[in-house]
């Protein structure tokens, strides 16, 4: 996190964090509309079901490495940049969520201790 003297570290551009998190999926489904693609039809290119497919568009489903390669052939989006989507994405989730948080402050006391 960048630190200035006498700014609040959480206004600096850098520093936010999104509001809502951007699944890769979004980027999967703008895609397919600029290029006026189907689902349907990317999932059989792929050789994906479309089950598959459709779930991750609407962010109900990660992007793994395998799907994010297949990607990259398919759209020529680069695999690293889906997989990077996917990972802030998790990222971010899981910062949100409260039993986990109280479960890292339970962690950070016993290292402190040691």
């Amino acid at each position: 996190m960048i630190e200035l003297e006498g700014v609040n570290p959480n206004m600096i551009a850098n520093n936010l964090e999104p509001f809502e998190p951007t699944h890769p999926g979004e980027l999967l489904k703008d895609e397919l509309e600029c290029r006026n693609i189907s689902q349907k039809q990317l999932a059989m290119d792929m050789g994906v079901s479309y089950t598959v497919l459709n779930d991750i568009v609407r962010g109900k489903r990660p992007v793994n490495t395998k799907f994010a390669l297949l990607c990259e052939k398919a759209l020529n989006i680069p695999a690293y940049l889906l997989l990077r989507l996917q990972a802030d994405y998790d990222m971010l989730i899981t910062k949100r969520d409260k039993s986990f948080a109280e479960r890292l402050a339970k962690v950070r006391k016993i290292a402190a201790v040691l």
